[in-house]
């Protein structure tokens, strides 16, 4: 199979996919291949890629936090199927993806499965894991498991369970995994122990789970949850306890936020106290209700973030990366014209050099000899400097291209072969500046014409018009639906 054919495989899968389960999408493929085209052009996408394979199209729910906090248990709950072990200590260290399938399997699929598939959020991850930690990307099976769910609560979405991860357990490549799924999730419910609730407990989660959440434009996708509140109503303190873990977030930086109180009724210790527990009860209730309204909306959530994605996209190509490119053509451009008077200094100095061990007869002798012959069909001109200058040019042309390309090389080191939540390739687009037959004078990045800040214009109207269409779907500000006909 031709890359080409693969890609149009891939297209006909996701055209598929989204009219099977969310049809409102399928408006915006035409925009995400209209923005390929202006990406491929100024080669940070190959010509056979699309942004269409690299983003996850689920819906996607995260659940993290601290060893025993209660996340499997929740999450076994939810679905109502019993598909993640559980326990007081740290029974899984892998991330467990859960999505729907024919047949409930508590069986796990292998990593391998996650990190080849590009519908899932874990494509291709081995390689960011490699890069923070050498040798662990080809281990991706340790880190990463995927299980199935037959049940209609996981159908449409993606579920992912962390294991638990605290201050002496720290991994490099385990946080870049959850740093990953942060940016991607729809949903993030991070969850603490209601009974280890105090700041030391909490020291490194809360910088890694709440400290990066503060400056994110979508914070409000981050629940904090306390959870297995039950072991406060021997002494009835959930509010003391629940204050102190609030000013605990606090103190990493967090000053909003929603936060919610939970514990599972079946695995709960008895409240004798009939008021404790009902008042337990109805906190519990509460808040559970409102997180499953917030997992039910997440569909929602993601037709509005796969439409902001190519608007967030266009301002970081217009603001960061052709910038970034634009700076490397000059590095490069000033590299190459130090190389060339380096080149053209050594060339000068070569042949001063022989002029000068040859002595001042010879020399003559051969300016002579350089302009003896004037032929007719030369127009009169001194052929044996013709012939010298054409010389002199293609040593100086074959040193000029070698430093281009030696410079091109040295350059696109420092740019990253792949650049924000899309891989852009920012070391090809460069590279696409450098060809031979480029002049190294040229200012803006090849493929960043007047013509592509046109489509770009055009591609950030179309998500203008997608955004109204899905706000269509959900709001009526007229008040125009189910309007009663007058009589």
């Amino acid at each position: 199979m031709t890359p080409r054919q693969a890609l149009q495989q891939r297209l006909a899968a996701l055209d598929a996919h989204l009219r099977a389960e969310n049809p409102n999408l399928l408006p915006v493929i035409p925009t995400f291949r209209n923005f390929d085209r202006v990406l491929v052009r100024l080669g940070l996408l190959g010509p056979h890629e699309s942004l269409t394979t690299r983003i996850p199209w689920w819906p996607m729910i995260a659940v993290l936090g601290t060893f025993s906090a209660g996340k499997s248990t929740f999450l076994n709950g939810y679905l109502g199927a019993p598909l993640q072990s559980t326990g007081n200590q740290a029974v899984d260290d892998k991330f467990t993806v859960i999505c729907h399938g024919p047949e409930t399997r508590r069986e796990a699929l292998p990593g391998t499965a996650l990190n080849a598939d590009p519908r899932f959020p874990f494509y291709r991850i081995a390689d960011e894991i490699e890069k923070v930690a050498a040798g662990e990307g080809k281990r991706i099976d340790n880190y990463l498991q995927l299980k199935t769910l037959s049940g209609d609560r996981a159908r449409g979405k993606i579920f992912i369970d962390s294991p638990g991860f605290d201050a002496d357990d720290q991994r490099r490549s385990v946080l870049r995994l959850v740093d990953h799924i942060v940016e991607l999730s729809d949903l993030v419910l991070v969850f603490f122990d209601g009974r280890h609730p105090e700041p030391g407990a909490m020291q490194d989660t809360l910088k890694h789970l709440v400290a990066k959440t503060v400056d994110r434009a979508d914070a409000r996708k981050v629940c904090y949850i306390l959870n297995q509140i039950d072991t406060t109503a021997k002494e009835d303190n959930l509010e003391a306890v629940f204050g102190a873990w609030q000013r605990a977030i606090a103190q990493a930086g967090l000053v909003s936020g929603r936060f919610y109180a939970l514990y599972d009724s079946t695995s709960a210790v008895a409240i004798a106290d009939d008021a404790v527990r009902a008042r337990y009860e109805a906190r519990r209730d509460a808040d559970l209700a409102e997180l499953q309204v917030r997992i039910n909306e997440v569909e929602v959530a993601r037709a509005y973030r796969i439409v902001g994605m190519i608007d967030s996209l266009v301002k970081e190509l217009k603001g960061e990366i052709v910038p970034q490119l634009a700076a490397a053509m000059k590095r490069w451009r000033k590299l190459v014209l130090i190389g060339d008077a380096v080149w053209l200094a050594l060339l000068a100095a070569l042949f001063g050099g022989i002029a000068s061990l040859a002595g001042g007869d010879t020399v003559s002798a051969f300016l002579t000899w350089l302009t003896q012959s004037q032929p007719a069909w030369a127009g009169g001109l001194p052929v044996g400097v013709l012939v010298a200058l054409v010389v002199l040019a293609g040593l100086f042309g074959a040193g000029h291209f070698w430093l281009r390309s030696f410079m091109a090389r040295r350059v696109a080191r420092s740019l990253p072969e792949r650049y924000g939540d899309v891989d852009l390739n920012l070391q090809q687009g460069f590279l696409r500046n450098t060809r031979f037959f480029r002049s190294i004078f040229r200012k803006k990045p090849v493929g960043w014409s007047s013509g592509a800040e046109k489509r770009i214009f055009s591609i950030r109207e179309a998500v203008a018009e997608h955004v109204q269409r899905i706000n269509d779907l959900f709001t009526d500000p007229a008040g125009r639906r189910n309007r009663a006909p007058a009589e």
